[in-house]
């Protein structure tokens, strides 16, 4: 059993995104959320959000089971570019030069492990 969350236009650069997602990639969904307590970077807030709504996808599809968070695991997280604002700022000598401030979107994949097992076999 898997379910997917997906969050987008996030107002944090893709690159600084993946730092984050990067350490927390292939864990149980219990170390993962204990992780980016620790991070100080500020897209752990949404990365956290994000994995705790794949969670609740989850228990929503399936109402008749009862899931416990260490046999969760983040199967897949990944971190796609956004569109773009494009600004301009003054610069010397009557110039203007340009800001891009990204946006990002963010996938989550959460399933249980007896699924990851299956697929060995």
């Amino acid at each position: 059993m898997e379910a997917r969350a997906v969050r987008k236009y996030i107002r944090s650069s893709p690159r600084k995104m993946r730092r984050v997602v990067n350490v927390i990639r292939g864990q149980s969904v219990a170390e993962a959320l204990n992780a980016l307590h620790f991070l100080p970077q500020a897209a752990t807030r949404p990365i956290e959000l994000t994995i705790r709504s794949a969670v609740h996808n989850l228990m929503d599809q399936h109402q008749d089971e009862r899931f416990d968070e260490n046999d969760l695991f983040i199967y897949e997280i990944k971190v796609d570019e956004g569109p773009m604002f494009k600004r301009f700022r003054p610069a010397p000598r009557g110039r203007a030069h340009p800001y891009r401030k990204r946006l990002s979107h963010l996938t989550v994949v959460v399933g249980t492990a007896e699924e990851e097992d299956e697929d060995d076999e």
